[in-house]
């Protein structure tokens, strides 16, 4: 078992080790390769604790967004902490991979659940991981799921709390349509249900502002090799490039994209962009990158503003660079405490109840969820070198 400040000193983290930071700062917080001490219902009944498993993605692909999704979940429990904890209940937060062969994650969260006694599963990994680990929890605890997802999610003892494309995507595609005339459309994503799911909205709302699709394709995991992708792309000659490629995927094809003078003319919109992301494409590589998203971290407000302050001071100027993803760690948190406060008990069908229709402060600002479908400001950005520019906000 590791604690909070042995992770600093084990790779998972960018800025200075969590061992220079003040002990009393950190809530207790561990990572786990196997079951913990175990205890059953009746412990978990007896504990001062809320244990919290976090599924955060430290390989492949998403891996990128490691770092920051845990600082960011370690924040929010820190500050939900130091009020009094959740209904009296200090959260202890486990950290889970979920990368990797999909049998491993879902044995890691079997072994959450069953042995070491978690109440709540949290969340923030691609779409495939969160199909796999609902069947295996099977509503056992209930189960935050905090990233941009495809929609839809309706299973019981499932809560997702992010974007989705009707909000996300539909704005932006209207707004690039009237704006910059695109009516040309490739679409390019990840092989998995997120990126085919999305496409299918997508093709609906580029229909409806006017367009047409020209090309479509899905790129398997961990694929860098993109020549064939831009040379479909040359010959489609579309307007804009709509790309769904998840984590490191998404950095190495906009690298390439851009390497081989395709965006100088050639406009991208991006759904899983964010701060992250746009770093490892580079500056040099980011003309005419366009993103919507519900969160960025450039966005001037009273709630991200204190989020940001909370967050620099906690792990300082160097730390990985908080964006959509690794935020919505934070907003999970959040929103564990609002319908816990609101329902007035932990129990699973009651906490269930509330959160299908309940109204939570986070690092985007306010978030209604109405009938289990979560609802927030929307930004349209356009990347300025390794930061966003805010264009609209819907």
């Amino acid at each position: 078992m590791l604690s909070a400040v042995d992770l600093g000193h084990r790779g998972f983290y960018g800025g200075p080790p969590l061992g220079l930071l003040e002990r009393g700062s950190l809530p207790d917080a561990r990572w786990v390769e196997g079951p913990g001490d175990g205890g059953g219902a009746a412990s978990r009944r007896a504990r001062n604790k809320l244990r919290v498993a976090n599924f955060v993605t430290f390989q492949g692909s998403p891996g990128l967004w490691g770092p920051a999704s845990t600082n960011a979940a370690l924040l929010a429990a820190a500050e939900i902490n130091k009020r009094g904890g959740i209904l009296g209940r200090e959260i202890e937060l486990v950290f889970s991979d979920a990368g990797g062969p999909i049998e491993d994650v879902i044995h890691r969260v079997s072994l959450a659940v069953d042995y070491d006694d978690v109440d709540i599963v949290m969340g923030s990994h691609i779409s495939a991981v969160r199909v796999a680990l609902r069947k295996a929890i099977r509503g056992r605890v209930p189960y935050i799921y905090t990233p941009v997802y495809e929609g839809g999610e309706r299973t019981p003892g499932v809560m997702a709390i992010g974007e989705t494309p009707r909000w996300q995507s539909r704005p932006a595609i209207d707004w690039l349509a009237r704006e910059k005339k695109a009516q040309r459309w490739y679409l390019i994503g990840s092989d998995y249900v997120w990126p085919w799911l999305s496409h299918r909205a997508v093709k609906k709302y580029i229909k409806d502002a006017g367009g047409q699709v020209v090309g479509e394709e899905f790129v398997p995991l961990g694929e860098d090799d993109h020549e064939r992708h831009l040379d479909r792309i040359r010959a489609a000659q579309p307007d804009v490039v709509l790309i769904s490629l998840i984590g490191n995927d998404s950095v190495t094809f906009n690298r390439a994209f851009a390497e081989a003078g395709l965006s100088r003319h050639i406009l991208r919109l991006a759904g899983a962009m964010d701060e992250t992301v746009l770093l490892g494409i580079g500056a040099d590589n980011t003309e005419n990158l366009f993103c919507a998203s519900g969160y960025f971290g450039c966005h001037d407000s009273a709630a991200n503003d204190a989020f940001r302050d909370s967050y620099r001071r906690m792990f300082g100027p160097t730390a990985p660079p908080i964006g959509s993803v690794g935020q919505s760690n934070y907003e999970g948190l959040r929103f564990l405490a609002t319908i816990a406060e609101k329902a007035q008990t932990l129990q699973a069908r009651s906490l269930l109840q509330v959160a299908r229709n309940v109204v939570y402060q986070g690092g985007r600002g306010e978030v209604t969820i109405r009938d289990g479908r979560a609802r927030m400001t929307m930004h349209l950005a356009e990347a300025d070198g390794l930061d966003f520019k805010l264009l609209r906000t819907f």
